[in-house]
């Protein structure tokens, strides 16, 4: 009789630990991927007299840059949520672009966020003149997360 109650304690405390082990697997995970400056650090750049060198200098190297024209800077941050075996769900996108002029001044510093799926802006230096690349900056912004091994084959 003794054995009998001895297996069912060890049965109950395998039982506990599986579910615990269970519900701590289901936890949510968050991973954050990317580089935005902090707002602090974007106020010091200024529209008209900084350039490339002195952006670089005071924000850091960009996530990356406009590569048809070379026209722009690009810092973008994501942040997923993971649970589980689930596949990760993207809960936060932003993206700040700095565009230059021909001769490499800054002409305007916009701050893009992620609202219900689509592109906002959140913020932007000078209203009188958009991002050059919105082309580019769309596509940026959709395929992030998108690889498809097949797709170079």
């Amino acid at each position: 009789m003794r054995i009998k109650s001895q297996t069912r304690v060890r049965a109950f405390r395998a039982t506990t630990f599986a579910a615990v082990l269970a519900l701590a697997a289901c936890s949510p995970q968050f991973e954050n991927h990317g580089y935005i400056p902090p707002q602090e650090e974007l106020d010091q750049i200024q529209v008209g007299t900084d350039t490339r060198e002195s952006v670089t200098e005071k924000v850091g190297v960009p996530t990356s840059a406009g590569v048809l024209s070379n026209s722009g800077f690009y810092y973008v941050k994501m942040r997923q949520r993971v649970i589980g075996p689930l596949a990760p769900k993207e809960i936060d996108r932003q993206v700040v672009a700095i565009s230059f002029s021909d001769n490499g001044v800054v002409t305007n510093v916009e701050r893009f966020g992620l609202e219900r799926g689509r592109v906002v802006p959140l913020s932007r230096r000078v209203t009188s003149s958009s991002v050059r690349d919105q082309s580019l900056l769309r596509q940026l912004l959709g395929n992030i997360g998108r690889f498809s091994p097949a797709f170079g084959s």
